[in-house]
C-alpha cells in the first residue's frame, strides 16, 4: 500500500513575506491553534476519513483498509485532526507483531488537506503517535515508506529524529516515481530537547 509520504505536496516552500506580514502570519497561526482538536476513528466517522484520503492522496484505498482501521480494538496509533468540526487531517498506523511481545508501528498514511497545511497539524498528529509509542515498552520501532524525491517529507521525519534507510525498488505501482525510502525511528521516541 501507498502511504502518506506519497501525498500531494505544495512543494514544501513557504512564501517569502515582508517582516510585518510574517508577524501577521504568526498571529493567524496562533489563532488557528485554538480551533484544532483531535479525535479517534470510529465506525461513525470512517467515511469522513475515506473522503479525506481521496482528497489528499494520489491513490484510492480499499474498503478493507477502512474496515480494518475502524474495527481495530487498539486505536492508540490512529488519530484524526479537526479544524472546528471539520476533519482536515489524519494519521493511520498498524501494529506489526515481532518476536515475543515486541511490536513495530507502521505509518500507513498521514495527511492534511491543503488549505490547513502549515498550521502544525501534521506535526501534532505524528507527535501523538510518538507519544503513544513511548508509553509502550514493547514498541521497538516506528517506520514508513516515503516516495523517493519527496524531500519535504523526508525532512519532516528527520525533524523528529527518523533516519533514512534503504530504498525499496518499485514499492509504488501507480505513481510516476515507484521507489521508496524506508524511514524509521527506534526508542526513545520522544526527544528530550
Amino acid at each position: 500500500m501507498c502511504d502518506a509520504a506519497a501525498s500531494r505536496d505544495d512543494g514544501g516552500k513557504a512564501a517569502i513575506m515582508p517582516a510585518d506580514a510574517e508577524g501577521e502570519k504568526d498571529s493567524r497561526y496562533e489563532a488557528a491553534q485554538k480551533l484544532i482538536s483531535f479525535g479517534e476513528l470510529t465506525p461513525k466517522n470512517v467515511e469522513q476519513l475515506r473522503k479525506l484520503n481521496l482528497a489528499v492522496f494520489p491513490v484510492k484505498y480499499s474498503d478493507k483498509f477502512y474496515t480494518d482501521l475502524s474495527s481495530n480494538p487498539v486505536q492508540l496509533y490512529t488519530h484524526l485532526a479537526y479544524f472546528t468540526d471539520i476533519m482536515v487531517g489524519a494519521i493511520c498506523c498498524r501494529v506489526e507483531s515481532q518476536d515475543g511481545a515486541a511490536f513495530k508501528v507502521y505509518i500507513m498514511t498521514i495527511g492534511v488537506l491543503a488549505p490547513y497545511r502549515r498550521l502544525g497539524i501534521g506535526k501534532q498528529l505524528l507527535q501523538k503517535v510518538l507519544e503513544a509509542c513511548s508509553l509502550q515498552p514493547d514498541c521497538v520501532e516506528i517506520y514508513l515508506h516515503v516516495q523517493v524525491g519527496n524531500d519535504s517529507a523526508v525532512d519532516f521525519y528527520k525533524g523528529f529524529g527518523f533516519e533514512v534507510g534503504s530504498i525499496v525498488k518499485d514499492y509504488y505501482t501507480r505513481l510516476d516515481v515507484n521507489d521508496a525510502h524506508i524511514i524509521s525511528k527506534r526508542p526513545p521516541f520522544l526527544s528530550t530537547s
